[in-house]
């Protein structure tokens, strides 16, 4: 009798050929060659692997033709921002006191309306630029004559650093920045604190 062995043993694997009932199935139903139909498919999956490629380089060029677009429409709106800031600084340069420019401030920031919130922070730093140049700071930016400041000689530096950081906000996210009624009312009180500490109010 012959030793049965690992080398001798012949498997003989039981299962279900799912793609040869596939293939009857479909050739019985159809009436059509099995090898065509792969054949389509495969033409199909060709084409649409070349549609696939295609979309994906159109969607591509047209996200980076997006940024490039928002890049200039922001570069548009500080623009503007700068122009009407000026054009403010100017009107109020000969119109009074800064007495009645903070009041001004005070009428906007009281409103209901998130853009005469804004528009109080905007002329409210425009203030701060002036206080800061007339009280002898020295740069190009606030933010310049703020890093130059002492803190034992201006206690409020810090309410001009965060007040003007609100300012930044506004004018660099524009209107994707939500600013709230609180944080509008914060940041004006951060202004007065300042200027009341170099009695410009």
């Amino acid at each position: 009798m012959p030793t049965t062995t690992a080398e001798n043993i012949v498997f003989s694997p039981i299962g279900i050929d799912l793609e040869s009932m596939v293939r009857f199935l479909y050739e019985k139903i159809t009436g059509n060659d099995w090898v065509s139909f792969l054949a389509t498919l495969e033409r199909i999956w060709n084409v649409y692997s070349v549609i696939a490629i295609l979309l994906s380089i159109l969607f591509f060029a047209g996200f980076i033709y997006a940024k490039i677009r928002y890049s200039q429409l922001s570069d548009i709106e500080q623009e503007q921002l700068r122009k009407a800031e000026a054009l403010w600084a100017a009107r109020n340069e000969s119109k009074g006191s800064k007495s009645m420019r903070w009041d001004s401030i005070q009428k906007h920031i009281t409103e209901n309306s998130p853009e005469s919130w804004r528009i109080a922070i905007i002329e409210a730093d425009i203030m701060l630029d002036e206080t800061l140049s007339n009280a002898g700071y020295v740069g190009q930016s606030i933010g310049e004559k703020l890093k130059s400041a002492n803190v034992q000689s201006f206690t409020t530096v810090q309410d001009a650093w965060n007040a003007h950081k609100v300012r930044n906000e506004i004018a660099h996210v524009g209107s994707d920045f939500v600013l709230t009624k609180k944080i509008a009312q914060e940041t004006i009180v951060q202004f007065e604190r300042v200027f009341r500490e170099f009695g410009v109010i």
